[in-house]
C-alpha cells in the first residue's frame, strides 16, 4: 500500500519500509509516526516491493518491517541498491542480510557463537550429542529454525531432516551450539539510534527463550517473543562496542544498530546477532525511546540536505 498524502512544501518526506503483510507497520514502529510529525516530518508506510512506490519522492526510506523478503534476498538487494536515500545503506543490507557476517565479526575479535556452515548440497553429520540450533543463513523472525538435543535419536533423524530441508531449497544452513544461559538468563537486545556524533545507546531489553525444540514451522512472519525492558551492563555495551566497530564502512552512518547478546558457557556475553537491516526496536519498552528515533531520523535528513 503506497500513501499518496502530498506533505506541505518543503517538509521532509520518509518512507518507513515494510512488506505487504504488514502495510500499515507494526504497531510498535508507528510509535514513532506522532513525534516525526511534531519534528515537521511526514512519515509514511510503504511497502518495498510495490511497483507503484517513487523511492525518489521521499528525503529518506527507513528500513522497518520487510520480513517478507527472506526467500527473495537477491531481489530485495537489487532493490536497496535502486533507492536513492536508505537507511541504512544497500552495502550493510547486503553484507547483514546473510549471517556469514558473524565470521567477519569473529575475525575481528567480537565473541561470537561458534558457527559451522553446511552449503547446499553438502552432507552433514549430526554430533555425537549436545544441543544444536539450526536455522537457514538468510533469516529472520525465527523461522526455520530449530533447537535440537542430538544425544536423541529422534531429535538426531529431524536434525538431519531440518538440513537437508534447507538444502533442497536452496539454502545455506548454520549449525550452533545452544546456549543454555538463554534459558535462565533470556537474550539481551541493545539498542543504537544516530545521533549527532555516530551511533548512542538508547535502550536494552530481555527476551525470553524462544526454541523449546525442533522446527515445527511458524504461523506468520516471525514468532512471538516475551519482550521486557533490561539494564544493560558495561560488559554488554563494550561488546556492543567492538561489534558496532567492525562494521564495514563504520558504523557512525549507520540510523540505528540492535545486537543481540547471551551469556557464554563461561557467563560472559557473546554476539548472537547484529541486526543492521530490519530490526524490531522495541520502542514501547522504553521511554522517549520513540522520540530518540524521531531525532535518529530527523538526524539523517539534516546529512542530506
Amino acid at each position: 500500500m503506497t500513501n499518496h498524502h502530498q506533505p506541505a512544501r518543503g517538509e521532509p518526506r520518509v518512507a518507513l519500509v515494510t512488506c505487504t503483510e504488514l502495510a500499515d507497520l507494526e504497531p510498535d514502529d508507528r510509535l514513532v509516526l506522532a513525534p516525526l510529525a511534531a519534528r515537521g516530518v511526514t512519515a509514511e508506510p510503504v511497502v518495498w516491493d510495490d511497483p507503484a512506490a517513487d523511492w525518489a519522492a521521499y528525503d529518506l526510506a527507513v528500513l522497518r518491517s520487510p520480513w517478507d523478503y527472506m526467500l527473495r534476498r537477491e531481489e530485495f538487494v537489487a532493490w536497496a541498491q535502486r533507492v536513492p536515500a536508505l537507511a541504512n545503506p544497500a552495502d550493510v543490507v547486503r553484507w547483514n542480510t546473510d549471517k556469514r557476517y558473524l565470521d567477519d565479526l569473529s575475525a575481528a575479535g567480537v565473541p561470537t557463537v561458534p558457527t559451522s556452515w553446511v552449503a547446499p548440497g553438502e552432507h552433514w553429520e549430526p554430533p555425537a550429542g549436545g544441543e544444536y540450533v539450526i536455522k537457514p543463513a538468510v533469516s529472520a523472525g525465527s523461522k526455520d529454525t530449530g533447537r535440537y538435543d542430538l544425544a536423541d535419536p529422534e531429535h538426531r533423524e529431524l536434525a538431519a531432516a531440518h538440513v537437508r530441508r534447507l538444502s533442497a531449497a536452496d539454502r545455506l544452513t548454520m549449525i550452533q551450539p545452544y546456549l543454555e544461559a538463554v534459558d535462565t538468563a533470556g537474550e539481551t537486545a541493545l539498542l543504537f539510534l544516530a545521533g549527532p556524533d555516530g551511533l548512542a545507546f538508547s535502550h536494552a531489553i530481555r527476551k525470553g527463550p524462544l526454541l523449546t525444540g525442533p522446527d515445527l514451522g511458524v504461523d506468520g512472519l516471525y514468532r512471538l517473543e516475551e519482550i521486557t525492558p533490561r539494564t544493560a551492563t558495561e560488559e554488554q555495551l563494550a561488546v556492543a562496542d567492538k561489534t558496532l566497530s567492525a562494521v564495514p564502512g563504520g558504523s557512525d552512518r549507520l540510523l540505528y544498530a540492535r545486537v543481540d547478546l547471551i551469556p557464554g558457557a563461561d557467563g560472559r556475553p557473546v554476539l548472537v546477532e547484529v541486526e543492521l537491516t530490519e530490526p524490531s526496536l522495541f520502542l514501547a519498552h522504553s521511554e522517549g525511546a520513540p522520540d530518540r528515533l524521531a531525532e535518529a531520523i530527523v538526524t539523517h535528513l539534516s546529512r542530506r540536505r
